[in-house]
């Protein structure tokens, strides 16, 4: 069974956060660096997308505790895995290497969890927005500079995408999107992988609201963010992070209204403390979660920053007690 056969009559449930599970075990910089990066020559504490190489039994736990909480997708451990972010660390590189072991960590622990339970689950390959937007500069003294252009980014995006692809990826994520120019460049970079392979995976979207007036970093709203990107045959398109879920909602009903693909949301648990940590508990993330399945919003479900398995659980056992209506049919917005 495929992902697409698999999601009709039902909402699917992403599993959490990634980064927030990797915190919880204190690595420092010689954990990140292992054997085979001890004398790297620049720090590699943070570079979370390496440890599926030099800590790869801690990726596959992480992954196991998802499952194990009722996640139907995993996300791989490479929001980073791109050369662009990766010349932070000089590891440009290593980015065809890093999106290989993401994937088998993650096929490693379903492997494991095939002794527990028959489920189906499916590889979902991250791909982040990288840390430069193709349509703000960041020179305040000279607006028309940009630090990437398309064609830099397409690139970067079709040498990730292949070895996600390549290595068993059931379906890819463009997340966290913040500038929908860089999501076209990566929906373009993905679209000539599948063109040189002859095949396709299913495409999910996902975007990033990221202050109070509703819209990405930008300048779109839900509306322009679904008409920029749905000439584009996706799988779903969604929001994630920044928000709480409370604050999430009336910006994923918007796209609910006008969407013609799956819509997705993971939010984060609840608005960040003022130590940068995340206070919100699962059954509180769960009851706020609820109206989005009340209002049939939603065909994929997860958790972003400050989520964990206990979450993920609280989440599972939201959907178990909610009849799943269906996606319903809309012709695209004009």
């Amino acid at each position: 069974m495929n992902l697409t056969e698999f999601a009709q009559g039902r909402i699917l449930l992403l599993d959490g956060a990634m980064g927030t599970m990797i915190q919880r075990h204190a690595l420092t910089e010689a954990d990140y660096r292992g054997d085979r990066f001890a004398d790297w020559p620049s720090p590699l504490k943070g570079n979370n997308d390496l440890l599926s190489l030099t800590q790869p039994e801690i990726i596959v736990q992480i992954h196991l505790e998802y499952l194990r909480a009722g996640a139907d997708l995993l996300e791989t451990n490479t929001f980073n895995s791109n050369a662009i972010s990766m010349a932070d660390y000089g590891m440009e590189a290593l980015v065809e290497e890093l999106n290989q072991a993401a994937i088998a960590c993650a096929q490693e622990a379903i492997r494991r969890y095939r002794s527990e339970s028959p489920r189906p689950v499916f590889i979902v390959g991250s791909i982040g927005p990288t840390n430069r937007t193709a349509s703000l500069s960041p020179d305040v003294e000279n607006p028309g500079y940009r630090a990437v252009d398309f064609d830099g980014l397409e690139a970067i995006y079709s040498e990730q995408a292949k070895a996600l692809v390549l290595a068993g990826a059931d379906a890819l994520m463009v997340e966290t999107v913040f500038d929908t120019l860089n999501a076209k460049a990566a929906l373009s970079g993905i679209r000539k992988v599948f063109d040189a392979l002859g095949w396709s995976l299913p495409i999910m979207v996902s975007g990033t609201i990221t202050d109070a007036s509703g819209r990405t970093l930008s300048g779109q709203t839900p509306e322009a963010f679904l008409i920029s990107l749905q000439n584009h045959p996706l799988f779903s398109i969604g929001f994630n992070c920044a928000l709480g879920a409370d604050q999430l909602l009336p910006h994923v009903r918007s796209l609910r209204r006008q969407s013609p693909f799956k819509v997705s949301a993971h939010p984060n648990a609840g608005l960040p403390n003022a130590l940068g940590g995340y206070d919100q508990g699962p059954e509180e993330m769960a009851d706020l979660l609820e109206p989005y399945l009340e209002q049939n919003l939603v065909d994929i479900l997860g958790g972003c920053c400050g989520t964990g398995p206990e979450h993920i659980r609280a989440l599972r056992a939201l959907l178990d007690r909610v009849d799943y209506p269906g996606q319903p049919v809309q012709a695209p917005a004009p």
